[in-house]
């Protein structure tokens, strides 16, 4: 039985208190050698473990007593929405974030990368069950194995849960504010072209007919390849969440009115490729 809506601050924090034995737990289905570990970036290792997570956790949980279960998807699709059920009654949508642990060496990247999980189109106003659907972000780094040696395996370090409806305004209302639109019926979100810009400063009406995927189609609008990365979704306790576990994230939002994080309004984040 829910603890009520999943936007409501009871029912999030029951459910995080439910899934809260997740935390501690490694996914020992990968270990890496410490020598290994050092030829991965970061966003490597993540969408490595990402994708792992998501096919054992029904397997994790089963030995925990969260009461969690896989998911039946949409229309048997194997990416399907949401991830997972839980017992509850409540839908969840998983996401992973790996966090840098410092005694831990990795291959550093030229430029500082954002998590590489997003909230995708396939999550939209047309699917989600507002009262019903949390987003799971569980964040992990590479730790050594508790069986002991020198191996290195991912240990999930905390958990955050957000309501999906939210997370899917707050995307589709930064989206918006760039100048952006959905093509479709929430097929295909797409962004100003700079040729798109470029009209839109002189005053000159937009095609919003067709979109490209790249600058060299020339069209006004071109498909949003960056949509829905974490980082980029304008929720506060989101963002919160991001920076408590050392991860980019964005020091202010306008939604759903102007935001700043304490501590971080002087921070300025840019957005990587």
């Amino acid at each position: 039985m829910r603890w009520g809506s999943i936007q409501q601050e009871r029912a999030l924090l029951e459910l995080s208190n439910a899934l809260s034995p997740l935390i501690g737990v490694e996914i020992s289905y990968l270990k890496l050698p410490p020598e290994a570990a050092r030829q991965f970036e970061p966003s490597q290792i993540g969408t490595i473990v990402g994708t792992l997570t998501d096919a054992v956790l029904a397997s994790i949980a089963s030995s925990k007593p969260v009461g969690l279960r896989k998911g039946p998807g949409i229309l048997g699709s194997r990416e399907g929405y949401p991830d997972f059920l839980h017992e509850s009654g409540y839908r969840i949508e998983l996401k992973g974030l790996f966090c840098d642990n410092p005694s831990v060496a990795l291959k550093k990247p030229p430029t500082r990368r954002e998590p590489s999980a997003r909230l995708t189109q396939k999550v939209t106003l047309n699917n989600v069950a507002p009262d019903a659907d949390a987003l799971l972000i569980l964040s992990y780094h590479l730790h050594p194995a508790s069986e002991g040696g020198s191996l290195l395996t991912p240990v999930i370090r905390d958990l955050g849960i957000f309501p999906v409806i939210e997370c899917v305004r707050a995307r589709d209302f930064r989206l918006a504010e760039g100048g952006g639109r959905w093509f479709g019926n929430y097929q295909t979100p797409a962004i100003l072209s700079k040729q798109g810009k470029a009209k839109l400063a002189r005053g000159e009406p937009l095609d919003i007919t067709s979109y490209g995927r790249k600058e060299s189609e020339q069209k006004d609008f071109n498909e949003d390849t960056n949509f829905g990365k974490l980082k980029r979704i304008p929720y506060k306790p989101l963002q919160e969440f991001l920076a408590r576990n050392g991860a980019h994230f964005a020091a202010r939002g306008a939604y759903p009115a102007p935001w700043a994080i304490s501590g971080y309004e002087g921070t300025e984040s840019t957005d990587d490729d």
